[in-house]
Parts: structure tokens; sequence; C-alpha cells
């Protein structure tokens, strides 16, 4: 029993309540994200959009999903870790419940743009308030939770929602609502407020070179720094800052390249999968063991990378990633597919919580919203790359496409080496900055 305890307590031990709510609604929030699921499939078959049409829909919705992200950011600064998610909780279950009811084609696509709004803009809140409750040392297990949490919560609405959509593609969006309801009913009840007043904000010229050397704006409350230790600012600046830290946006062009890559799994796979004469069916089992392999390791990635330089584990993840989809080359039989899967699938578990956490260590506190919006800005659009610039390079290049993917990932690889020290030299200079500030208060 004792080894269990340990593992559990090195796993998930020394977290905050409130980190745990917030937590429990992310869980809450995926099990039950049935709706945008089978949106495609309910305008098809439900509204008689034809394929075009309902492609054209659904991309309101990813339209109003970049928009949000980034209000989402802005309000997350400006209003508030807590205020920003039940905003966008409520809003959230409006859109869903109209959904129910709406028939005109032209009002469903609105009613979209507004779900992507109000869905994406909790992103950057969620993680903001993660970062803010969390101390530094504990924000490694605390984001590979997250990231489990993201997946069970995945893996369970994908077998719950085909069960629903046989039931009532109605009932499917007023359940979603009714989930979304519940996360923004626990966040009012037990979630509270945790920005804290930003005491030193950065300063947009504070950024905007690749200098080691930060302002002690990076410095939070939850790092330990007394409160009432800084003079209040006059500029805490705004996106504009975000958009011209040099040693942030090489990171995110990182994760911009990672996102790439492993979008591949959902874009590109299958096209390959059936020009090898494989069944959806066999397509279905790569994706199960992916998400199964994450439900059940995830756990047990933080004590295989603490202590280790996040740098040295991005790249470990990019090089698996890139070796996962280069394997595919030679891959035509589900066997293949299925190991390629394991190698892919393990590079993305051991990079989630070091991006995350380097993500939360260059985040100033007046900024956090912002700095979150613009890394999970990444996503969306290597959603929309992946299958343009994919479905391109497998056309014209065969499986020579797949070396391309793997050069692609030992190349991020080698980029996340040259780009560790100066991210890890900022990373110190705050931290003594943080300490020397707590020892002259």
């Amino acid at each position: 029993m004792r080894p269990v305890r340990a593992w559990l307590r090195d796993t998930a031990g020394g977290l905050s309540a409130t980190y745990w709510y917030l937590w429990t609604g992310l869980l809450i929030n995926k099990v039950g994200g049935f709706a945008v699921l089978f949106l495609s499939l309910y305008l098809t078959s439900q509204r008689g959009a034809g394929t075009a049409q309902a492609g054209l829909i659904v991309g309101t919705y990813g339209i109003g999903g970049l928009l949000g992200t980034l209000a989402g950011g802005v309000l997350t600064d400006r209003w508030g870790r807590r205020r920003t998610l039940l905003v966008s909780h409520f809003a959230t279950v409006a859109a869903l419940a109209l959904l129910a009811f709406t028939t005109p084609l032209p009002a469903i696509a609105a009613l979209c743009a507004l779900l992507g709004i109000a869905q994406s803009m909790a992103a950057p809140a969620f993680v903001a308030a993660i970062i803010d409750v969390t101390p530094a040392e504990k924000r490694s297990r605390a984001f590979n939770l997250q990231f489990w949490a993201l997946n069970l919560g995945l893996a369970g609405a994908s077998l719950l929602a085909g069960l629903l959509a046989q039931w009532s593609y109605q009932g499917l969006f007023l359940i979603d609502a009714a989930c979304t309801l519940a996360t923004g009913v626990l966040i009012a009840w037990k979630v509270p407020e945790t920005l804290r007043p930003a005491m030193f904000s950065p300063t947009p010229s504070a950024f905007s070179t690749a200098s080691t050397d930060p302002p002690a704006s990076f410095s939070s409350a939850s790092d330990g720094t007394p409160a009432g230790t800084r003079k209040p600012a006059t500029s805490p600046g705004g996106l504009g800052t975000v958009l011209t830290d040099r040693i942030f946006l090489v990171f995110v062009g990182l994760t911009l390249i990672q996102a790439l890559i492993y979008t591949q799994a959902s874009t590109i796979v299958p096209l390959a999968m059936h020009a090898d004469g494989l069944s959806p069916s066999a397509y279905g089992a790569v994706v199960a063991l992916g998400g199964a392999l994450i439900v059940v390791g995830q756990l047990f990635i933080p004590r295989l990378i603490d202590g280790r330089r996040k740098a040295r584990v991005l790249a470990l993840a990019l090089l698996l990633n890139g070796a996962g989809f280069a394997a595919l080359a030679i891959a035509d039989h589900l066997a293949l597919y299925l190991t390629a899967a394991v190698i892919w699938t393990l590079g993305s578990m051991l990079a989630a919580p070091p991006n995350a956490e380097i993500n939360s260590e260059l985040a100033p506190l007046a900024l956090r919203g912002r700095y979150q919006a613009v890394f999970f800005l990444t996503f969306p659009a290597a959603s929309f790359l992946a299958p343009s610039l994919g479905g391109a390079g497998l056309q014209y290049l065969g499986n020579a496409h797949w070396l391309v993917i793997g050069a692609l990932g030992a190349a991020a690889a080698a980029l996340h080496l040259m780009a560790g020290p100066p991210r890890e030299r900022r990373v110190a200079a705050i931290r003594s900055e943080t300490s020397a500030t707590a020892n002259v208060a």
C-alpha cells in the first residue's frame, strides 16, 4: 500500500481545493461535450443541410472559437478569471438550448458562431486560474492532471454521444447544456476570484526583445511574493506586449509545429488508412488505442519527467511525434498503424506538462489571460493548416509525406534544444528577482 500512497501523493498531492473544483469542472465539461462532435451529422440528417452547407456552418463555430479565445484572454485579465468563466458557461448554456430548438440554417450558423465564442472564452481563464492557485513547483503535476482529465472526458463524450444521438439529437444538445450549467454552478459556488491586483505590471518595451533579463512583472502572488511590496504600474500592457515577446513567440511557434504534427492523426491518417484498404473501424481502433494510452498512462508521466530540463523533454516528445508518423511511410497493415500510434501518443503525453508549465512561467501576472489566449490559438490554427497542407502533401508526395512530417519533428526537437537556454535564463531571473523582492520586504 505504501508504494501506491507514495504514487498518489506524487501524482495528485498538495493541490488546492480550488484547483480540484476547476479540475472537476473541466472533466464535467468534456464528458458532456457532445454537441460539437455530432454537429455536422445533425445538420445533414436532421436539418437537411448539404455536405458543403454543413461544412460552412461548422466552420462558423471555428471562427467563433478564434474570436472567443482572444476575447477570453483579454477578459480574463480585465474582468478576472471567475467572471469570465461564469459568462462563458452561462452563454454556452443559452447557445446550446437555442440550438436544440432552432431550425432555419442561417440561425443555426449564427448560433454555432456564438457557441464557438462562448465555449472558447473559458480556456484562457481556466488555465490562468490554475496558475494563480498552484505554486510553481507543483504546476507540472497540475497540468498533467488537467491533460488527463481533458482526454478522459473526451473519451467519455465520444462513447456517450453515439448512444445519445441514436435517441435524440435535441436531447444531445440539452444534456450538453445541462453539463455546462452544472459546471457554471460549481464555479459560482466553490471557485473564488483568483486574480490578485497586479502590483507591478509590464510595459510593452519590457518584452520587445529577446533579453534574458525580465522585469519583475512575471512574478505572481502564487510564487510567494508578499502583497503590497511593489509599486503599482502605470501601464499593464496588452496583446501588443504578448506579440513582441520573442522568447514566448518562439515557444508558441514550436507548439504550433507540434500541433501540426499531432493533428495529422485526426485529419490525414484516416485518408492514408483508407488508401491502404483499411476500414473505418480500423481507424477507430487507432483512435481508441491512443485515448486508452493517455487515460491509463498519463498519471505516470510526472515521475518520468520531474527534475529533467523541459527543453530536453520537449525535444524527446517531438522526436517521438515525428518518428511515429514517419513510420507510416512503410505502414500498410493495421498492426503497423497501431504501433505508430503508440509512438506518437507517447510523444504527446510527454509534451503536455512541460508545454503548459513553460507557458505559465513566461506569462506575467497582469497578462496571464492574454498569454494563454495567444498560446491556445495554435490549436485552431493547426486544425486548419494540418488538413490543408497535409492533404496536399499526401496527394503529391505519397508516403514521402510522412518522412517530411518526421523531419519536421526532428527539426522542432533541435529548435527546442536551442530555445531552451534563453527560456531557462529568463525563468531563473524571474525567480531570483522574486526572491530578492521577498527578502527586501
